[in-house]
């Protein structure tokens, strides 16, 4: 089958859904699919080898100028391209860490109104070499942002465009007025050029399906598969350390709740001086996050978890999996409706039992693993009582942790999300 796989880079950092795009599209040329994933706005980053075009179509910055510059659109296309190229367009977004809707809005909308917008002569380009070097049988694209493509790319490819949803609601719902209600306007009518989409759990399926008021039978879960190779290998047990670990696998920012961590860290440790542990956080950290971790440190600092609390920094993939092995519980207190929880997966794959939020993603991740243990949300006192459940009890977080290692190897890997997705692919093309 013919795949044409459309993912939204994420800039300098690693982001969840670049990385669960690449790693089902790796797993479906495995199966012996014809796809070809390709990068728009800027490169793909992934902590696997990465299997994407280097070309970058729609890219981030010509948007950008397209939007701000009557002038700019009458620049020639050639040397448009030169400001497409992957090497410019890293440069341009090193550092720049998680955009800011707030300031997006008009950019936002003119992209979902596809060929009406400021740059529909990019999304003209990319519909016609589809439809002329790649011939695809599928179009998928990789988050609902991309929707104002689904109509163009569907009439010019002459088959069905499924597409992802990854959380994008959470973006959406931070574009100030007017360009809120009418980003969502779009959405809903570009949805109805989508044949399917797919979601990572059913919480966000059913959300979503609401949210875009589309039927909930073009909705399919499709959930999260890893690549379970040597890096991800299951530890026999939990570090004989004096000093057990709680940790953070995220970005550093406020939406993913690093301050509820410290928090009840605080807490913890105000209350029980003498439990020993730690906490550790790993993450990519933006330009606009530094201050959010500088502020961190100083309540730290000023606190009884004083020495207690260490950024580890971005980690490949073999540092990020050792990272995971050494912790004694895992924890990523969202202050949102978490859309996808990639992170707290990889902690369960290896053994790591966890501490989560009790909404979104989670409460459906815990039920199908049983790694773990729920809270509720935005809660930093209830967090802290729930982590000093866990580190006063070795065999409980040993049993749970092993638990959810084997549900992850039966459930979450990526040749059964590549299998799973061709099911949906099928299905439409057989309807």
């Amino acid at each position: 089958m013919r795949i044409a796989y459309l993912a939204a880079g994420a800039g300098g950092m690693y982001c969840g859904s670049c990385l669960h795009d690449n790693t089902l599209a790796a797993a479906l040329l495995e199966r012996g699919e014809d796809v070809t994933l390709i990068p728009t706005y800027t490169p793909l980053r992934t902590d696997e080898r990465s299997v994407a075009r280097r070309r970058v179509f729609f890219g981030g910055v010509n948007a950008y100028l397209l939007q701000e510059s009557a002038w700019y659109r009458r620049v020639p296309r050639w040397l448009r391209h030169l400001l497409d190229t992957p090497s410019l367009l890293r440069l341009a977004t090193r550092g720049a860490g998680s955009v800011d809707p707030a300031q997006l809005g008009p950019l936002t909308v003119s992209t979902l109104e596809g060929l009406a917008g400021n740059q529909r002569d990019q999304l003209a380009e990319l519909a016609d070499w589809l439809a002329t070097e790649i011939r695809p049988e599928i179009v998928h694209l990789s988050n609902s942002m991309l929707l104002g493509m689904a109509q163009p790319i569907a009439a010019a490819c002459n088959c069905p465009v499924v597409c992802n949803l990854s959380g994008e609601d959470l973006f959406l719902e931070g574009l100030a007025p007017p360009y809120h209600d009418q980003a969502l306007t779009l959405l809903r009518a570009n949805a109805q050029h989508v044949t399917a989409f797919t979601a990572l759990n059913t919480y966000y399926a059913d959300f979503m399906a609401d949210y875009l008021r589309v039927e909930r039978d073009r909705v399919h879960v499709v959930p999260h598969g890893l690549r379970l190779d040597e890096a991800v290998a299951v530890r026999d047990a939990e570090p004989a350390s004096p000093t057990p670990i709680i940790g953070y696998l995220a970005r550093i920012c406020e939406d993913k709740g690093l301050h509820l961590l410290v928090e009840a860290g605080m807490l913890l440790a105000e209350r029980l001086p003498d439990l020993p542990f730690e906490i550790q956080a790993a993450g990519y950290l933006g330009a606009a996050d530094c201050g959010y971790l500088i502020d961190l440190h100083r309540r730290v600092d000023r606190s009884p978890l004083a020495g207690r609390f260490r950024y580890r920094g971005e980690l490949t993939r073999d540092k990020k999996f050792a990272f995971l092995r050494s912790l004694a519980v895992f924890s990523t207190p969202t202050v949102y409706a978490e859309a996808k929880g990639l992170p707290a997966l990889e902690a369960l794959a290896v053994g790591v039992p966890v501490v989560l939020p009790d909404h979104g993603a989670f409460p459906e991740l815990i039920r199908a693993t049983g790694g773990g243990l729920l809270h509720p949300p935005r809660d930093a006192t209830a967090l802290s009582a729930t982590l000093e459940a866990l580190l006063e009890d070795a065999d409980n977080r040993q049993s749970l942790g092993q638990a959810g290692a084997a549900a992850t190897r039966e459930r979450y890997y990526a040749d059964r999300m590549a299998q799973e997705t061709l099911a949906v692919y099928q299905h439409i093309l057989g309807d």
